[in-house]
């Protein structure tokens, strides 16, 4: 099922995303929420996150074990972007800030390996003002394929050479999952998605584990 829905995501950006939504609630194998602060939700122990082992942008360990038992938004986000790729960020940032203590972790899995450099890094972490504990995911093509596949994210390059230099324009699906402390998938956002949509859904999955 996962690999039929990340094929069919392939059409688009956040066009595809709204066709992933419609696949997994089509499956049965998700709940579509009857709220607004997702287009598909789990219960507590339903979905396990697929586990992930890459690199952050300061070239340490990234895994969902890794975090310690804390809640995390895992999202799928092109570093050389400057469209939707820097807004989701700051709606990100925005729900980061509204949980403050209680807020997850977040972590950046790369949809672009050729511009995962420091220098891209450095320029998004001031630019789209990226809070401190913001956490890229890198990896070798083959490696992060891998991980957009597993959560059912699509990812499509189209490459060309103008004037004898290589051009990459990346399309990928707008997708942030909400993952509890458990490591279970409880919340599928696609954007455009608010940071209100995001804060509620966080706080909804904490309350159920008091």
């Amino acid at each position: 099922m996962r690999w039929a829905v990340w094929g069919a995501a392939l059409l688009a950006g956040v066009v595809g995303g709204v066709l992933i939504a419609r696949s997994l609630a089509s499956k049965g194998t998700t709940q579509a929420s009857a709220s607004p602060t997702a287009v598909a939700t789990w219960p507590a122990g339903r979905r396990r996150a697929p586990a992930f082992a890459l690199l952050d942008q300061h070239d340490k360990p990234v895994t969902l074990a890794g975090l310690h038992g804390r809640p995390a938004i895992v999202t799928f986000i092109d570093p050389l972007c400057r469209n939707f790729c820097p807004r989701e960020a700051s709606v990100l940032n925005q729900a980061s800030a509204g949980l403050g203590a209680n807020a997850p972790a977040i972590v950046a899995v790369s949809v672009d390996p050729w511009a995962d450099s420091a220098q891209n890094f450095g320029e998004d972490a001031v630019h789209w003002r990226l809070p401190p504990g913001w956490r890229w995911g890198t990896g070798t093509y083959a490696q992060l394929a891998r991980v957009w596949k597993s959560y059912d994210v699509g990812v499509a390059v189209a490459k060309k050479t103008i004037a004898g230099v290589t051009v990459r324009n990346i399309t990928h699906t707008g997708a942030a999952y909400l993952i509890d402390a458990d490591g279970y998938e409880r919340a599928l956002f696609l954007y455009p998605f608010t940071s209100a949509q995001v804060v509620d859904a966080a706080k909804s999955m904490l309350s159920s584990a008091a």
